[in-house]
């Protein structure tokens, strides 16, 4: 499935690349790179030449470029994989 701004919090964010819009750190802010990992409270990021960044969720919000730049609180996605897509399916 294509990610687009109607399903990105339906979707696996590992993969997508991913730039930090706001936070409340920041040495976080314009932080960008690959979501290499995902954990229920943080995003991993690949950023080149700098390595890995662990980024919290609830303090930051994130550009995902799937292709066209889609904005996303930290908050709504504050949940692991898993736990996001049930608290989803719940709300229909």
């Amino acid at each position: 499935m294509r990610v687009s701004v109607s399903n990105i919090l339906y979707n696996d964010l590992v993969g997508l690349r991913a730039r930090i819009i706001s936070s409340t750190d920041p040495t976080h802010l314009r932080v960008e790179g690959t979501v290499v990992d995902e954990t229920a409270r943080t995003l991993t990021l690949a950023v080149p030449g700098r390595g890995d960044r662990v980024i919290p969720k609830m303090t930051s919000t994130f550009a995902f470029f799937a292709p066209e730049e889609i904005a996303v609180e930290g908050k709504e996605i504050s949940f692991s994989p898993e736990e996001r897509l049930k608290r989803l399916q719940r709300r229909r």
